[in-house]
Protein backbone atom coordinates (compact mmCIF):
# COMPACT_ATOMS: atom_id res chain seq x y z
CA UNK A 1 0.00 0.00 0.00
CA UNK A 2 1.46 3.51 -0.99
CA UNK A 3 0.68 6.51 1.07
CA UNK A 4 0.14 8.17 -2.02
CA UNK A 5 -2.96 5.89 -2.72
CA UNK A 6 -6.83 6.79 -2.34
CA UNK A 7 -7.01 3.82 -0.68
CA UNK A 8 -4.58 4.43 2.17
CA UNK A 9 -5.54 8.43 2.25
CA UNK A 10 -9.58 7.67 2.43
CA UNK A 11 -9.57 3.96 3.93
CA UNK A 12 -6.82 2.68 5.82
CA UNK A 13 -5.22 6.20 7.57
CA UNK A 14 -8.55 7.57 8.84
CA UNK A 15 -9.78 4.18 10.46
CA UNK A 16 -6.15 3.65 12.19
CA UNK A 17 -6.35 7.08 13.28
CA UNK A 18 -9.77 6.80 14.81
CA UNK A 19 -9.39 3.36 16.14
CA UNK A 20 -5.77 4.70 17.98
CA UNK A 21 -7.42 7.59 19.52
CA UNK A 22 -10.28 5.56 20.73
CA UNK A 23 -8.70 3.33 22.29
CA UNK A 24 -6.91 3.65 26.00
CA UNK A 25 -3.56 4.75 25.90
CA UNK A 26 -2.31 1.03 27.43
CA UNK A 27 -3.90 -0.26 23.66
CA UNK A 28 -2.52 1.85 21.46
CA UNK A 29 0.61 0.10 20.16
CA UNK A 30 -1.16 -2.57 19.96
CA UNK A 31 -3.50 -0.57 17.80
CA UNK A 32 -0.44 0.27 15.69
CA UNK A 33 0.97 -3.04 15.43
CA UNK A 34 -2.09 -4.36 14.00
CA UNK A 35 -2.66 -1.89 11.87
CA UNK A 36 1.32 -2.06 10.81
CA UNK A 37 0.68 -5.87 10.00
CA UNK A 38 -2.30 -4.87 8.13
CA UNK A 39 -0.38 -2.24 5.79
CA UNK A 40 2.48 -4.81 5.10
CA UNK A 41 0.00 -7.49 4.22
CA UNK A 42 -1.47 -5.67 1.83
CA UNK A 43 1.60 -5.89 -0.39
CA UNK A 44 3.91 -8.46 1.35
CA UNK A 45 1.56 -11.11 2.92
CA UNK A 46 4.08 -14.16 2.65
CA UNK A 47 6.80 -11.81 3.88
CA UNK A 48 5.14 -10.89 7.56
CA UNK A 49 6.56 -14.49 9.05
CA UNK A 50 10.14 -13.38 7.99
CA UNK A 51 10.04 -9.36 9.47
CA UNK A 52 8.22 -11.09 13.15
CA UNK A 53 10.82 -13.67 12.85
CA UNK A 54 14.01 -11.38 12.53
CA UNK A 55 12.28 -9.21 15.45
CA UNK A 56 11.83 -12.30 18.08
CA UNK A 57 15.24 -13.08 17.34
CA UNK A 58 16.94 -9.63 17.62
CA UNK A 59 14.45 -9.38 20.86
CA UNK A 60 15.63 -12.98 22.65
CA UNK A 61 19.64 -12.11 21.71
CA UNK A 62 19.45 -8.64 22.97
CA UNK A 63 18.24 -9.93 26.34
CA UNK A 64 20.59 -12.58 26.56
CA UNK A 65 23.42 -9.69 25.98
CA UNK A 66 22.51 -7.44 28.26
CA UNK A 67 21.91 -10.01 30.88
CA UNK A 68 25.41 -11.67 29.84
CA UNK A 69 26.45 -7.91 30.59
CA UNK A 70 25.38 -7.59 33.68
CA UNK A 71 27.19 -10.80 34.43
CA UNK A 72 30.46 -9.80 33.41
CA UNK A 73 29.89 -12.77 30.94
CA UNK A 74 31.48 -10.38 27.63
CA UNK A 75 32.02 -13.52 25.60
CA UNK A 76 28.55 -14.73 25.66
CA UNK A 77 27.21 -11.00 25.14
CA UNK A 78 29.60 -11.03 22.12
CA UNK A 79 28.13 -14.00 20.66
CA UNK A 80 24.46 -12.90 21.01
CA UNK A 81 25.92 -9.71 19.04
CA UNK A 82 27.46 -11.81 16.68
CA UNK A 83 24.30 -14.17 16.80
CA UNK A 84 22.10 -11.17 15.68
CA UNK A 85 24.17 -9.69 12.94
CA UNK A 86 24.73 -13.33 11.28
CA UNK A 87 21.12 -13.53 11.47
CA UNK A 88 19.68 -10.54 10.12
CA UNK A 89 22.33 -9.88 7.65
CA UNK A 90 22.02 -14.02 6.62
CA UNK A 91 18.05 -13.01 5.94
CA UNK A 92 19.02 -9.66 4.37
CA UNK A 93 21.43 -11.96 2.06
CA UNK A 94 19.44 -14.77 0.88
CA UNK A 95 16.56 -12.75 -0.30
CA UNK A 96 18.34 -9.95 -1.57
CA UNK A 97 21.70 -11.52 -2.68
CA UNK A 98 21.41 -14.91 -3.71
CA UNK A 99 19.93 -14.45 -7.65
CA UNK A 100 22.93 -11.98 -7.41
CA UNK A 101 25.56 -13.92 -6.58
CA UNK A 102 24.55 -17.31 -8.66
CA UNK A 103 23.87 -14.90 -11.64
CA UNK A 104 27.67 -14.02 -11.45
CA UNK A 105 28.57 -17.54 -10.56
CA UNK A 106 27.08 -18.67 -13.67
CA UNK A 107 28.42 -16.24 -15.96
CA UNK A 108 32.15 -16.29 -14.40
CA UNK A 109 32.54 -20.05 -13.78
CA UNK A 110 29.76 -21.98 -15.08
CA UNK A 111 30.69 -21.02 -18.42
CA UNK A 112 34.27 -22.01 -17.68
CA UNK A 113 32.99 -25.54 -16.26
CA UNK A 114 29.73 -25.83 -18.66
CA UNK A 115 27.50 -25.64 -15.80
CA UNK A 116 24.37 -23.65 -14.82
CA UNK A 117 22.87 -22.84 -11.11
CA UNK A 118 19.30 -22.20 -11.41
CA UNK A 119 17.99 -19.00 -9.69
CA UNK A 120 15.99 -19.09 -6.89
CA UNK A 121 12.51 -18.42 -7.37
CA UNK A 122 11.96 -15.59 -4.60
CA UNK A 123 10.95 -12.11 -4.26
CA UNK A 124 12.58 -9.37 -2.54
CA UNK A 125 10.73 -8.23 1.30
CA UNK A 126 9.84 -5.02 1.25
CA UNK A 127 11.39 -3.09 3.28
CA UNK A 128 13.73 -5.54 4.20
CA UNK A 129 16.71 -3.38 3.95
CA UNK A 130 15.33 -0.73 6.45
CA UNK A 131 14.20 -2.93 9.22
CA UNK A 132 17.33 -4.99 8.81
CA UNK A 133 18.93 -2.13 9.92
CA UNK A 134 17.23 -0.98 12.64
CA UNK A 135 16.83 -4.26 14.10
CA UNK A 136 20.77 -4.66 14.03
CA UNK A 137 21.19 -0.87 15.64
CA UNK A 138 18.57 -1.77 18.48
CA UNK A 139 20.58 -4.86 19.37
CA UNK A 140 24.18 -3.59 19.02
CA UNK A 141 23.13 -0.16 20.93
CA UNK A 142 22.26 -2.81 23.72
CA UNK A 143 25.24 -4.56 23.73
CA UNK A 144 27.37 -1.36 24.18
CA UNK A 145 24.79 -0.12 27.04
CA UNK A 146 23.36 2.96 24.94
CA UNK A 147 20.14 1.19 25.36
CA UNK A 148 18.47 -0.84 27.56
CA UNK A 149 16.93 -3.84 26.36
CA UNK A 150 13.19 -3.62 25.33
CA UNK A 151 11.28 -6.41 27.52
CA UNK A 152 8.15 -5.44 26.42
CA UNK A 153 7.99 -7.79 23.05
CA UNK A 154 4.44 -5.53 22.07
CA UNK A 155 6.94 -2.42 22.25
CA UNK A 156 9.88 -3.61 20.67
CA UNK A 157 7.59 -5.03 17.27
CA UNK A 158 5.23 -1.93 17.21
CA UNK A 159 8.64 -0.22 16.52
CA UNK A 160 10.19 -2.42 13.66
CA UNK A 161 6.57 -2.11 11.93
CA UNK A 162 5.40 1.01 12.34
CA UNK A 163 4.17 1.40 9.30
CA UNK A 164 5.29 5.07 8.39
CA UNK A 165 8.68 4.48 8.48
CA UNK A 166 8.08 0.20 7.45
CA UNK A 167 8.43 0.35 3.62
CA UNK A 168 11.16 2.71 2.79
CA UNK A 169 12.55 4.54 6.02
CA UNK A 170 14.00 6.63 7.01
CA UNK A 171 15.92 4.24 9.53
CA UNK A 172 14.42 5.06 12.90
CA UNK A 173 16.57 4.21 15.50
CA UNK A 174 15.20 2.41 18.75
CA UNK A 175 17.39 4.85 21.11
CA UNK A 176 15.36 7.72 19.24
CA UNK A 177 11.73 6.67 20.06
CA UNK A 178 12.73 4.24 23.09
CA UNK A 179 11.22 7.04 25.64
CA UNK A 180 7.75 7.38 23.22
CA UNK A 181 7.06 3.74 23.12
CA UNK A 182 6.76 3.31 26.71
CA UNK A 183 4.48 6.79 27.49
CA UNK A 184 3.85 9.38 24.05
CA UNK A 185 1.84 12.64 24.42
CA UNK A 186 -0.20 13.04 21.68
CA UNK A 187 -1.06 17.03 21.22
CA UNK A 188 -3.30 18.92 18.81
CA UNK A 189 0.04 21.02 18.11
CA UNK A 190 2.09 17.64 17.20
CA UNK A 191 -1.03 16.30 15.32
CA UNK A 192 -1.18 19.25 13.20
CA UNK A 193 2.61 19.82 12.34
CA UNK A 194 2.17 16.09 11.40
CA UNK A 195 -0.92 17.06 9.03
CA UNK A 196 1.12 19.78 7.92
CA UNK A 197 4.30 17.67 6.99
CA UNK A 198 2.41 14.92 5.12
CA UNK A 199 0.75 16.96 2.79
CA UNK A 200 3.90 18.75 2.02
CA UNK A 201 5.17 14.70 1.46
CA UNK A 202 2.20 14.29 -0.49
CA UNK A 203 2.57 17.04 -3.03
CA UNK A 204 6.35 16.51 -3.72
CA UNK A 205 5.81 13.23 -4.53
CA UNK A 206 2.76 12.99 -6.56
CA UNK A 207 3.11 16.72 -7.98
CA UNK A 208 6.79 16.63 -8.58
CA UNK A 209 7.95 13.30 -8.28
CA UNK A 210 5.45 11.54 -10.36
CA UNK A 211 5.75 14.49 -13.07
CA UNK A 212 9.81 13.79 -13.23
CA UNK A 213 9.64 10.39 -13.56
CA UNK A 214 7.04 10.75 -16.16
CA UNK A 215 9.15 12.84 -18.15
CA UNK A 216 12.01 10.44 -17.43
CA UNK A 217 10.06 7.68 -19.02
CA UNK A 218 8.48 9.77 -22.18
CA UNK A 219 12.38 10.17 -23.21
CA UNK A 220 13.31 6.13 -22.13
CA UNK A 221 10.08 5.34 -24.87
CA UNK A 222 11.63 7.33 -27.62
CA UNK A 223 13.06 5.91 -30.54
CA UNK A 224 16.66 5.95 -31.82
CA UNK A 225 15.79 8.78 -34.39
CA UNK A 226 13.87 11.07 -31.97
CA UNK A 227 16.93 11.23 -29.17
CA UNK A 228 19.52 13.41 -29.22
CA UNK A 229 22.45 14.43 -26.71
CA UNK A 230 20.32 17.32 -25.00
CA UNK A 231 17.52 14.96 -24.83
CA UNK A 232 19.49 11.83 -22.40
CA UNK A 233 20.54 15.16 -20.28
CA UNK A 234 16.99 16.33 -19.72
CA UNK A 235 15.89 12.76 -18.86
CA UNK A 236 18.98 12.22 -16.52
CA UNK A 237 18.00 16.04 -14.39
CA UNK A 238 14.20 14.27 -14.58
CA UNK A 239 15.85 11.42 -12.73
CA UNK A 240 17.65 13.59 -10.30
CA UNK A 241 13.91 15.63 -9.60
CA UNK A 242 12.43 12.42 -9.53
CA UNK A 243 14.39 10.62 -6.77
CA UNK A 244 14.61 13.22 -4.51
CA UNK A 245 10.89 14.09 -4.55
CA UNK A 246 10.10 10.91 -4.50
CA UNK A 247 12.43 9.68 -1.39
CA UNK A 248 12.26 12.97 0.93
CA UNK A 249 8.23 13.05 -0.14
CA UNK A 250 8.09 9.62 1.37
CA UNK A 251 10.08 10.83 4.37
CA UNK A 252 8.35 13.86 4.98
CA UNK A 253 5.15 11.80 4.84
CA UNK A 254 6.75 9.04 7.10
CA UNK A 255 8.35 11.96 9.72
CA UNK A 256 4.67 13.40 9.68
CA UNK A 257 2.68 10.17 10.28
CA UNK A 258 4.81 9.78 12.95
CA UNK A 259 4.19 12.70 14.62
CA UNK A 260 0.38 12.10 14.27
CA UNK A 261 0.80 9.20 16.45
CA UNK A 262 2.66 11.23 18.83
CA UNK A 263 6.26 10.30 17.71
CA UNK A 264 9.32 12.68 16.96
CA UNK A 265 11.41 11.01 13.80
CA UNK A 266 14.99 12.54 13.07
CA UNK A 267 15.08 14.21 9.68
CA UNK A 268 16.57 12.69 6.34
CA UNK A 269 16.99 15.17 4.17
CA UNK A 270 18.23 18.73 4.47
CA UNK A 271 17.99 20.24 1.09
CA UNK A 272 20.87 18.32 -0.38
CA UNK A 273 20.50 20.03 -3.90
CA UNK A 274 21.83 23.29 -2.48
CA UNK A 275 25.38 21.30 -1.57
CA UNK A 276 28.82 22.96 -2.80
CA UNK A 277 30.73 19.43 -2.59
CA UNK A 278 30.00 16.04 -2.61
CA UNK A 279 30.94 15.68 1.09
CA UNK A 280 28.36 18.63 1.82
CA UNK A 281 25.62 16.52 -0.58
CA UNK A 282 26.16 12.91 1.62
CA UNK A 283 25.71 15.33 5.25
CA UNK A 284 22.06 16.52 3.60
CA UNK A 285 21.15 13.75 1.80
CA UNK A 286 19.15 10.28 3.26
CA UNK A 287 21.27 11.27 6.87
CA UNK A 288 19.30 8.08 8.80
CA UNK A 289 21.64 5.76 6.26
CA UNK A 290 24.83 7.90 5.99
CA UNK A 291 24.34 7.87 9.98
CA UNK A 292 24.16 4.08 10.27
CA UNK A 293 26.88 3.03 8.01
CA UNK A 294 28.68 5.88 10.40
CA UNK A 295 28.23 4.43 13.44
CA UNK A 296 27.90 0.98 12.92
CA UNK A 297 30.38 0.43 10.12
CA UNK A 298 32.98 3.53 9.27
CA UNK A 299 33.85 3.89 13.25
CA UNK A 300 34.20 0.32 14.41
CA UNK A 301 36.55 -0.11 11.60
CA UNK A 302 38.65 2.67 12.99
CA UNK A 303 37.47 5.38 11.18
CA UNK A 304 40.11 8.30 10.13
CA UNK A 305 42.15 7.46 13.75
CA UNK A 306 44.27 5.59 12.16
CA UNK A 307 46.89 5.73 9.23
CA UNK A 308 45.77 7.37 6.08
CA UNK A 309 46.38 4.20 4.34
CA UNK A 310 43.59 2.06 6.35
CA UNK A 311 41.31 5.66 6.57
CA UNK A 312 41.41 4.65 2.46
CA UNK A 313 40.44 1.00 3.36
CA UNK A 314 37.97 2.13 5.92
CA UNK A 315 35.93 4.64 3.28
CA UNK A 316 36.54 2.05 0.32
CA UNK A 317 34.81 -0.57 2.42
CA UNK A 318 31.65 1.81 3.58
CA UNK A 319 30.82 2.90 0.48
CA UNK A 320 30.87 -0.41 -1.47
CA UNK A 321 28.32 -1.41 1.52
CA UNK A 322 26.41 1.92 0.72
CA UNK A 323 26.03 0.70 -2.87
CA UNK A 324 25.50 -2.59 -2.12
CA UNK A 325 22.72 -2.07 0.30
CA UNK A 326 21.02 -0.05 -2.39
CA UNK A 327 20.07 -3.08 -5.21
CA UNK A 328 21.49 -6.69 -6.12
CA UNK A 329 23.34 -5.19 -9.20
CA UNK A 330 26.44 -4.12 -10.25
CA UNK A 331 25.54 -0.57 -11.02
CA UNK A 332 24.82 0.16 -7.58
CA UNK A 333 27.94 -1.18 -6.16
CA UNK A 334 29.49 1.11 -9.01
CA UNK A 335 27.35 4.24 -7.65
CA UNK A 336 28.74 3.72 -4.27
CA UNK A 337 32.66 3.20 -5.30
CA UNK A 338 31.58 6.45 -7.75
CA UNK A 339 31.30 8.69 -4.58
CA UNK A 340 33.90 7.03 -2.65
CA UNK A 341 36.25 8.23 -5.23
CA UNK A 342 34.75 12.07 -5.68
CA UNK A 343 35.12 12.17 -1.67
CA UNK A 344 38.81 10.85 -1.66
CA UNK A 345 39.60 13.33 -4.44
CA UNK A 346 37.88 16.19 -2.04
CA UNK A 347 39.72 14.47 1.30
CA UNK A 348 42.96 14.83 -0.93
CA UNK A 349 42.60 18.79 -1.04
CA UNK A 350 39.66 19.45 -3.72
CA UNK A 351 37.12 20.37 -1.07
CA UNK A 352 40.07 22.99 0.41
CA UNK A 353 39.76 25.07 -2.92
CA UNK A 354 35.90 24.50 -3.26
CA UNK A 355 35.57 26.24 0.09
CA UNK A 356 37.42 29.26 -1.79
CA UNK A 357 35.77 29.57 -4.91
CA UNK A 358 32.30 31.34 -5.13
CA UNK A 359 29.46 29.42 -4.14
CA UNK A 360 27.60 29.33 -7.49
CA UNK A 361 30.93 27.62 -9.05
CA UNK A 362 31.07 24.81 -6.11
CA UNK A 363 27.29 24.14 -6.41
CA UNK A 364 27.22 23.82 -10.51
CA UNK A 365 30.28 21.33 -9.86
CA UNK A 366 28.24 19.16 -7.49
CA UNK A 367 25.34 18.88 -9.17
CA UNK A 368 26.71 17.88 -12.11
CA UNK A 369 28.43 15.22 -10.95
CA UNK A 370 25.37 14.01 -8.37
CA UNK A 371 23.12 14.03 -11.71
CA UNK A 372 25.76 11.91 -13.33
CA UNK A 373 25.65 9.37 -10.40
CA UNK A 374 21.88 9.35 -10.39
CA UNK A 375 22.49 7.85 -14.05
CA UNK A 376 24.83 5.22 -13.08
CA UNK A 377 21.90 4.67 -10.43
CA UNK A 378 18.75 4.21 -12.96
CA UNK A 379 20.10 1.44 -15.37
CA UNK A 380 20.16 -1.80 -13.75
CA UNK A 381 21.85 -3.19 -16.90
CA UNK A 382 25.80 -2.46 -17.43
CA UNK A 383 25.21 -2.60 -21.62
CA UNK A 384 22.34 -0.07 -21.33
CA UNK A 385 24.45 2.06 -18.50
CA UNK A 386 27.25 1.99 -21.08
CA UNK A 387 25.65 3.10 -24.14
CA UNK A 388 23.62 6.05 -22.47
CA UNK A 389 26.99 7.31 -20.78
CA UNK A 390 27.81 7.50 -24.45
CA UNK A 391 24.99 8.74 -25.91
CA UNK A 392 25.25 11.85 -22.99
CA UNK A 393 28.97 12.37 -23.92
CA UNK A 394 27.75 12.27 -28.05
CA UNK A 395 29.82 9.54 -28.84
CA UNK A 396 26.36 7.41 -29.77
CA UNK A 397 26.12 8.97 -33.19
CA UNK A 398 23.09 11.01 -32.04
CA UNK A 399 22.60 14.56 -32.79
CA UNK A 400 23.19 17.10 -30.23
CA UNK A 401 20.26 18.53 -30.64
CA UNK A 402 17.23 17.89 -32.60
CA UNK A 403 13.51 19.70 -33.35
CA UNK A 404 12.27 16.75 -30.29
CA UNK A 405 14.80 18.30 -28.15
CA UNK A 406 13.15 22.04 -28.36
CA UNK A 407 9.60 20.30 -28.40
CA UNK A 408 10.76 18.89 -24.33
CA UNK A 409 12.75 21.93 -23.25
CA UNK A 410 9.48 24.22 -24.10
CA UNK A 411 7.27 22.08 -22.86
CA UNK A 412 8.56 21.23 -19.46
CA UNK A 413 11.41 23.71 -18.94
CA UNK A 414 8.52 25.42 -16.50
CA UNK A 415 8.08 22.49 -14.38
CA UNK A 416 12.24 22.19 -14.25
CA UNK A 417 12.32 25.19 -12.87
CA UNK A 418 9.02 24.97 -10.31
CA UNK A 419 11.19 21.28 -9.29
CA UNK A 420 14.55 23.38 -9.50
CA UNK A 421 13.03 26.23 -7.20
CA UNK A 422 11.33 23.58 -5.40
CA UNK A 423 14.54 21.38 -4.33
CA UNK A 424 16.34 24.39 -2.08
CA UNK A 425 15.74 26.10 0.84
CA UNK A 426 14.38 29.74 -0.94
CA UNK A 427 10.73 28.84 -0.76
CA UNK A 428 11.19 28.63 2.48
CA UNK A 429 12.91 31.53 3.16
CA UNK A 430 10.31 33.75 1.28
CA UNK A 431 7.42 32.43 3.09
CA UNK A 432 9.21 33.53 6.24
CA UNK A 433 10.14 36.90 4.65
CA UNK A 434 6.00 37.52 3.51
CA UNK A 435 5.12 36.65 7.62
CA UNK A 436 7.34 39.07 8.99
CA UNK A 437 5.97 42.18 6.65
CA UNK A 438 2.94 41.25 7.78
CA UNK A 439 0.94 43.47 10.18
CA UNK A 440 1.36 42.28 13.92
CA UNK A 441 -2.61 42.80 14.24
CA UNK A 442 -3.97 39.33 12.97
CA UNK A 443 -0.60 37.92 11.62
CA UNK A 444 -1.05 35.03 13.27
CA UNK A 445 -4.60 34.23 11.94
CA UNK A 446 -3.41 35.42 8.37
CA UNK A 447 -0.35 33.29 8.26
CA UNK A 448 -2.46 30.24 9.48
CA UNK A 449 -5.35 30.59 6.81
CA UNK A 450 -2.99 31.08 3.95
CA UNK A 451 -1.07 27.85 5.18
CA UNK A 452 -4.58 25.99 5.51
CA UNK A 453 -5.33 27.10 1.76
CA UNK A 454 -2.02 26.25 0.70
CA UNK A 455 -2.04 22.81 2.07
CA UNK A 456 -5.63 22.19 1.17
CA UNK A 457 -4.56 23.47 -2.84
CA UNK A 458 -1.89 20.76 -2.63
CA UNK A 459 -4.40 18.00 -1.17
CA UNK A 460 -7.01 18.30 -4.02
CA UNK A 461 -4.38 18.77 -6.55
CA UNK A 462 -2.53 15.36 -5.20
CA UNK A 463 -5.69 13.92 -5.07
CA UNK A 464 -7.45 14.60 -8.04
CA UNK A 465 -3.54 13.33 -10.16
CA UNK A 466 -3.98 10.45 -8.40
CA UNK A 467 -7.76 9.89 -9.08
CA UNK A 468 -6.46 9.93 -12.97
CA UNK A 469 -3.33 8.84 -13.44
CA UNK A 470 -2.21 5.61 -12.79
CA UNK A 471 1.74 6.59 -12.79
CA UNK A 472 2.46 6.73 -9.56
CA UNK A 473 5.93 4.19 -8.40
CA UNK A 474 7.97 4.95 -5.13
CA UNK A 475 11.67 4.21 -6.31
CA UNK A 476 13.16 3.19 -3.28
CA UNK A 477 10.25 0.30 -2.16
CA UNK A 478 12.54 -1.63 -4.44
CA UNK A 479 15.35 -1.82 -2.11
Amino acid sequence: MLFSSTTFLFIFLPVILAVYFVCPKRFRNLVLLIGSLLFYAWGEPRYILVMLATILVNYILALVCASCKEKGKETGAKAAVIGTVVFSIGMLAFFKYSNFFLSNINGSIGKMVGFSIPLLKIALPLGISFYTFQTLSYTIDVYRGEVKPQRNLLHLATYVCLFPQLIAGPIVRYRTVAGELEQRQESFALFGSGVRRFVTGLGKKVLLANTAGSIFQMIGDMGDSQLSVALYWMASIAYTFQIYFDFSGYSDMAIGLGRMFGFQFLENFDYPYSSKSITEFWRRWHMSLSSWFRDYIYIPLGGNRKSSGRTFINLFIVWFLTGFWHGASWNFIIWGLYFFVLLMIEKAGLLKWLEKMPKALGHVYTMFFVNLSWVIFSYDTLEVLGRVLKRMFGFGGLPVWNTTSTYVLLSYLLIFLIMAFAAIPLPKKLIKRVGDVLPERGKETIALLAEACGLLIILLLATSCLASDAFNPFLYFRF
